[in-house]
């Protein structure tokens, strides 16, 4: 996600607008800080978390699917 918004933010040599406002006819507001101070999280562990969530998930709808066919 924040490679996207970088990518996205940039003002770009040729158009001299960033991707942002060609897309949206407008500037990119954020209300975060986005170069805060702190622990980032490494890549592996925002994987296993992402894995960690979507198997709950998945738990989660196969009981629901279970308890709307009783």
């Amino acid at each position: 996600m924040l490679v996207e918004f970088v990518i996205n933010n940039k003002t770009h040599l040729t158009t001299k607008v960033s991707l942002f406002m060609v897309n949206y006819r407008r500037e990119l507001r954020i209300r975060i800080n986005i170069r805060r101070k702190g622990k980032m999280e490494k890549a592996t562990e925002f994987v296993e978390r992402k894995k960690k969530v979507q198997k709950e998930a998945g738990a989660v709808l196969k009981r629901a699917q279970k308890e709307m066919k009783q």
